[in-house]
């Protein structure tokens, strides 16, 4: 292993030198401060080279908790195939453009780098040169002390081993205890102010679960595996869990997640500073346009009113009926001059007549005349 790191463990002890020689002009060069701060030092830029894969996270943990109830659609309708869900699964992070192993990119890249100071400290603790960390730097580097406790021994090292460094027993149990505790307890914050404040509650999905179990299945971890841990390791730990506390902040409040409690806050406090103001402008005239018409209510009539306004409609009623009963009469022809003059026919056989088809008379046949 050490063979496969030995590039990176010489990157690790270059960079950690370049800034314990920049700290040096301020501290001693053999304080613990100075080698402290380098390791922070190295921490800070470590994650802003990750700054770009955070981001990635970001934008992958939300797009994870928007599929969550189609992931789980899928699953409940292809249960019994499997080759077929992972098919759609595929096919469904394919088509919103989401990768799941983003969410671990940062630990994943930064993985090697703490692999790798954890092996650079090692080496100093059992008085090995490595990287460019010669003989004069190993020796001023297993010497420094942060709070009593040198970097390179461990809660777990024998107290004759930490007394041969210039420390008691004592004080590198009480620091280490005390990081730990600091370290587990910034994990457990951040993963509950995700929780609490960067969740969309509305939607109920697996992801929510597994994210609630992480918040205490992480601080039992580091707790557990902390106290194998060098002192440098902590202290690099520690400030990187204080980093992803501070960014995750920042982005809760600039950026929340849709529906999440963050982002309500953030819309109270845009309203307050008046940046909301045409928005909520708008929406109250979009709802008066909306609101429906109040119907008018009839005025109150006396009993003798109601009676006699009862009468009229039906009165109105019934000649309605006897007119829409009413056939409507025929036209009466007008008599021609010819046959008032002198015909010399009786008006009964006109009258008669009149009643009859009118047309051109039909002209006898010359046998009948």
């Amino acid at each position: 292993m050490s063979t496969i790191l030995s590039p990176l463990y010489t990157a690790v002890s270059w960079i950690i030198v370049q800034f314990h020689s920049l700290f040096s002009l301020i501290f001693d060069p053999n304080s613990g401060w100075a080698w402290g701060l380098s390791i922070v030092s190295l921490v800070v830029l470590i994650r802003i080279c990750l700054i770009p894969l955070f981001v990635k996270q970001i934008k992958a943990t939300r797009n994870m908790q928007v599929l969550q109830p189609k992931m789980k659609a899928i699953q409940e309708r292809y249960k019994n195939d499997k080759q077929r869900q992972s098919e759609e699964m595929m096919k469904l992070y394919k088509e919103s453009g989401t990768n799941p192993l983003s969410s671990c990119l940062p630990i994943i890249a930064q993985s090697p780098f703490f692999m790798s100071l954890y092996g650079v400290l090692h080496n100093i603790a059992s008085g090995h040169t490595v990287g460019v960390i010669d003989s004069k730097l190993l020796d001023s580097a297993r010497h420094a002390h942060i709070f009593g406790a040198p970097l390179s021994v461990k809660f777990t090292d024998s107290a004759s081993k930490i007394m041969g460094l210039g420390a008691s027993a004592t004080d590198v149990r009480v620091v280490t205890i005390v990081m730990i505790v600091l370290m587990s307890a910034s994990q457990f914050y951040t993963q509950r102010q995700l929780m609490t404040k960067n969740v969309d509650m509305t939607v109920k999905t697996p992801f929510m679960q597994q994210q609630k179990m992480l918040m205490y299945v992480f601080p039992v971890m580091f707790a557990v595996f902390g106290i194998n841990f060098p002192v440098g390791v902590l202290v690099y730990w520690l400030t990187t869990n204080v980093w992803t506390m501070g960014q995750q902040m920042f982005v809760i409040r600039r950026n929340p997640t849709p529906g999440s409690l963050a982002y309500k806050q953030r819309q109270e406090r845009l309203r307050a500073q008046g940046k909301l103001v045409e928005e909520s402008a708008a929406k109250g005239k979009a709802a008066e346009g909306a609101q429906p018409v109040k119907r008018q209510q009839p005025k109150r009539q006396t009993k003798a009113q109601r009676q006699s306004s009862g009468g009229q409609a039906a009165a109105k009623t019934e000649v309605k009926a006897e007119s829409s009963q009413q056939p409507p009469e025929p036209q009466d022809a007008k008599p021609s001059s010819g046959s008032a003059s002198g015909s010399g026919r009786p008006a009964g056989s006109g009258q008669a007549r009149s009643g009859q088809r009118k047309g051109q008379e039909r002209s006898k046949h010359p046998s009948k005349k």
